[in-house]
């Protein structure tokens, strides 16, 4: 896992997605990636079982159905990316930064491709979604990561993520948001979920921010950069935290 400062110590002007789009124009042209033929990027829509497996959790979003996994394969690499609003779709690297990112499905499509370029250069890893009984382990190593780096803090937590969350109340103050109005509400492992209009207040009371990658798919990510540590959790943001130096945590992603 890289080591990196937070998003807060950077420009804003590196967390946009002209900027990202610069970035991966640039890399492609060094690489000639944007129209060679073998070099198709192709985006799919996973199933639950192909993108997390079988874990006996089962309030996973991916194993409830509420969000999906969009997969991006070029030449030797995958890359995922979650969204709510899946699809398909094949064209150059030319093709998807012709985008204009006006909604979640191309924002997914694009973020996946981002990683899935990455990876095909060999400059990333963990860009594939974790299985099983992984999602576990990484949620249980979560609680050393957080300690070793910030101590005992209190933490703002953006998007529901069921294994973290368990983990991470039981050694830490914690407050949660979420966009899924199923979860808005209730109480998930002692902890209230709170609706996203709660989210500012949220994100001033907490020392560190824990965010879900799938804010660069759904364009809220600007919202959570705020002048203390944001960790995006995921293998979405695995590219973008490669070209903006943010830092990721996912330790178990393939």
């Amino acid at each position: 896992m890289k080591e990196t400062s937070y998003c807060g110590s950077l420009p804003l002007n590196d967390l946009t997605y002209n900027g990202l789009k610069e970035n991966i124009r640039n890399i492609s042209k060094e690489h000639d990636l944007l129209d060679h033929r073998i070099n198709v990027v192709s985006a799919r829509t996973l199933k639950p079982i192909e993108s997390i497996g079988n874990p006996e959790r089962k309030d996973f979003p991916l194993v409830k159905g509420r969000e999906v996994m969009v997969e991006a394969r070029f030449g030797t690499g995958a890359g995922h990316a979650f969204t709510d609003m899946p699809g398909d779709f094949e064209g150059t690297v030319q093709d998807v930064l012709a985008m204009g990112l006006e909604n979640n499905f191309e924002r997914a499509v694009f973020v996946s491709s981002l990683n899935a370029v990455l990876r095909h250069l060999g400059w990333i890893e963990r860009t594939v979604h974790c299985r099983n009984e992984e999602p576990e382990a990484c949620a249980r190593h979560l609680v050393q990561f957080v300690r070793e780096r910030f101590g005992e803090p209190q933490i703002a937590f953006i998007g529901l993520q069921p294994a973290m969350v368990d983990n991470l109340s039981g050694n830490f103050p914690i407050r949660v948001s979420d966009l899924d109005a199923e979860n808005v509400g209730t109480s998930r492992y002692g902890v209230p979920i709170e609706d996203v209009g709660k989210t500012m207040e949220i994100l001033d009371w907490g020392n560190v921010i824990f965010a879900t990658g799938s804010t660069f798919v759904n364009n809220t990510y600007r919202s959570v950069v705020k002048d203390k540590p944001v960790i995006f959790y995921g293998v979405t943001v695995a590219g973008i935290a490669y070209l903006t130096n943010c830092l990721q945590y996912c330790p178990l992603g393939h």
